[in-house]
């Protein structure tokens, strides 16, 4: 992988630094709510970069790499296995697309091509902040790419991204979303709670958020989308998932029309994705015709 995707800071460093982050936006917040909402903005779309496992960059080597230009100033890495219409792999907030190679073969034994990707600001792709706004303009570039797509798999923030994709327009017959949230306006609640930050300073955080990308915070419910939704969804969710409660991916499954719902024990929020009996669970519901 390029140089620039880089190893996060150790653990005892990392919570040494979210500490005095933590410390210093707070004392902000005391003295200026909105200026402490400002630099909660510019935290909140900079994710961290992390290093790819040996065992991800193995599964990256038997792969076609690629590269799609979003805009002039913007492009992403993406990468190839298999012939055949695609089924396209969306990784979630600070992930990378590496994290669901893991599906890649057997989505392309089962007669497809298996298209993932690093969102913009994420692993080997450009920029420095992202969003779920940018992640389905991704989304969007590399299915246009692709070519013809069958279905997409997504994690976590990327199945809101899909959720917004196709509502938007992306013709997909089928998804697969693994760990799904079902408000991703709970994501400024859980980063308020990491830095003790009071609710003035996320609603401004919020009302930022809005600004910046011309959109109600309601626009990203897939509460609200699902009900709407043709595309035929398998939901995949942990049980004891600690980042996106199982719950979410319960209701989600409720509300879409005609969605099954797999729930596993023990795997988390990211094991879940490397999972042998999910993979196979995954690469038969997209290969299925009914």
């Amino acid at each position: 992988m390029p140089a620039e995707t880089h190893a996060a800071p150790p653990p005892a460093r990392r919570a040494a630094a979210l500490t005095w982050i933590a410390g210093g936006l707070r004392l902000l917040s005391r003295l200026s709510p909105a200026a402490s909402s400002r630099v909660a903005f510019e935290l909140f779309r900079t994710p961290r970069r992390f290093r790819v496992p040996a065992r991800e960059e193995a599964l990256l080597g038997g792969a076609e790499p690629f590269e799609v230009r979003l805009s002039p100033s913007t492009s992403v890495k993406a990468w190839r296995w298999g012939e055949g219409p695609a089924v396209l792999l969306m990784h979630g907030w600070e992930g990378r697309g590496s994290q669901l190679a893991a599906l890649a073969g057997p989505i392309a034994g089962a007669g497809f091509s298996a298209v993932t990707f690093d969102a913009p600001g994420h692993g080997s792709s450009s920029g420095r902040t992202s969003s779920l706004p940018h992640f389905a303009w991704a989304l969007r570039g590399v299915a246009a790419a692709a070519g013809e797509v069958r279905a997409v798999v997504a994690h976590s923030l990327g199945c809101a991204a899909a959720t917004l994709a196709i509502r938007d327009g992306m013709p997909v017959e089928r998804a697969v979303f693994i760990a799904p949230p079902l408000h991703p306006s709970d994501y400024t609640r859980q980063f308020g709670a990491m830095f003790g930050l009071p609710e003035k300073v996320i609603d401004g955080l919020r009302a930022r958020i809005e600004e910046r990308f011309l959109r109600k915070w309601e626009d990203y419910s897939l509460a609200e989308m699902a009900p709407r939704m043709s595309a035929a969804l398998l939901v995949v969710h942990d049980r004891h998932d600690a980042e996106t409660l199982w719950t979410a991916g319960a209701r989600l499954a409720e509300l879409w029309p005609g969605a099954r719902l797999l729930t596993t024990e023990g795997l988390g929020h990211r094991r879940i994705l490397r999972d042998p009996a999910v993979v196979q669970t995954v690469a038969d519901f997209l290969k299925a015709t009914s």
